[in-house]
């Protein structure tokens, strides 16, 4: 009994021992890398894909279907506004031309001679009856009178004088009558022939227009300066009205269009500054947002962003896939700490591990405002100058003494 007594006490003081020398082991200490928070310049960029389209461009489509009689440019070529590109064969059209021209001509003399006759052919005769009816009534009125003073002498019966009276009524009645329908030409007939021959006149004037205007459509010009992209047909070919015939194209400003998400959108501004990344170029293309559509998407819930990019030398293509990257908005005096020193627990929180003066890490939790470049806007929880821990940080338990290692040369 006494002997397990001694046995027993060995143990328990071995296991004390063992105790002691657990507790009396140091603490390790994790090795980690910083780098201080700091004041500097971070902007807000948005990237989306885009595809470049010329700024402006033609599809230029005959008005008239006739054979390709010549082109005076091929593809490649630039050409200026204005510019001959082709022209149609037109003999008939030249030929319809020419013979509307002398029907206008033909209807311009006819208004003219009309406008300066003396007057009409009825015009004449009712100015005629007028002055035939007026010297018969003066005759009468002479026979009237000369009647009357015989009858006053007793040199000739009343009843004569009575049918002198009865012939002047009549006279006069004739010479009113004509009078009147005489004023009804000059004031109708006149104005009627003078319109009908105007409007013959501009009929004519309309026909010849319009045949000149087909005659027109058979000489192709270009509508803008640019560069011909595509020439389908050759010479003798048959155009057809519908159909392009060439396509012309701008190409020395281009505009890359991007669909974007319209919380996204609503930060952007006509003005704003961005770059493409263009395959098979080297560095980024500047330029800056023409348009921000004010409409949304409906089949894709986006907004259509606009950014238009100077190509003087042409090296960029139209209908290249490229990436767009828009500056929305920068911030001149944040604090920014490297992207790799942020955590973010399960809840969505994020926090830093801070080294103290103690050596030794802290966790504090932190508002995250915009990202780029690999750096980060913290606007609330440090001040510059904090040292956040880099790298090391996962699963580093706050209050953990750590050794702060310089980064290698070139890492």
């Amino acid at each position: 009994m006494r002997r397990g007594c001694v046995v027993l006490a060995i143990a328990l003081a071995a296991i004390a021992t063992g105790c002691s020398k657990q507790e009396a082991e140091p603490t390790p200490v994790v090795t980690v890398q910083t780098a201080a928070a700091a004041r500097a310049s971070i902007s807000q960029v948005i990237t989306a894909d885009a595809v470049l389209y010329p700024q402006s461009q033609a599809a230029i489509v005959p008005k008239i279907s006739a054979p390709v009689e010549r082109f005076y440019v091929t593809r490649g070529q630039h050409v200026q506004k204005g510019q001959i590109l082709a022209v149609l064969e037109h003999q008939d059209l030249a030929a319809a031309a020419l013979q509307n021209k002398g029907l206008y001509e033909q209807a311009q003399a006819n208004y003219e001679t009309t406008k300066q006759a003396s007057m009409p052919a009825d015009l004449q005769k009712a100015r005629l009856d007028v002055t035939t009816s007026k010297e018969a009534l003066d005759a009468q009125q002479k026979v009237y009178d000369d009647r009357q003073g015989l009858v006053k002498e007793g040199a000739l019966p009343r009843r004569d004088l009575e049918t002198a009276g009865v012939a002047l009524a009549q006279a006069k009645s004739q010479y009113e009558e004509a009078e009147q329908h005489l004023k009804a030409l000059q004031s109708v007939t006149s104005a009627q022939t003078l319109r009908a021959a105007e409007g013959q006149m501009e009929s004519a004037r309309g026909q010849y227009e319009a045949a000149q205007a087909q005659l027109g459509y058979a000489t192709i010009r270009s509508p803008i300066d640019g560069w011909v992209t595509d020439r389908p047909f050759y010479a003798g070919e048959m155009a057809t009205a519908g159909t392009p015939l060439l396509t012309v194209m701008d190409v020395s400003t281009l505009v890359a269009r991007a669909p974007v998400p319209a919380q996204q959108a609503a930060m952007l501004h006509v003005g704003d500054t961005a770059s493409l990344s263009v395959p098979g170029v080297d560095q980024p293309v500047a330029g800056k947002v023409s348009v921000v559509s004010p409409a949304l998407d409906p089949s894709s819930t986006t907004v259509q962003i606009w950014i238009t990019v100077s190509n003087p030398q042409r090296t960029l293509k139209p209908g290249v896939g490229v990436q767009a990257s828009i500056t929305a908005r920068t911030i001149e005096d944040a604090t920014v700490v490297p992207v790799t020193a942020l955590l973010t627990d399960e809840e969505g929180a994020r926090t830093v591990m801070v080294v103290g003066s103690d050596h030794k890490a802290h966790a504090r939790p932190v508002d995250v405002g915009i990202t780029q470049d690999g750096r980060a806007q913290i606007t609330k929880g440090l001040k510059p100058g904090d040292a956040v821990v880099t790298t090391g940080a996962y699963g580093l338990a706050d209050g953990t003494e750590v050794r702060v290692q310089q980064p290698q040369q070139g890492a």
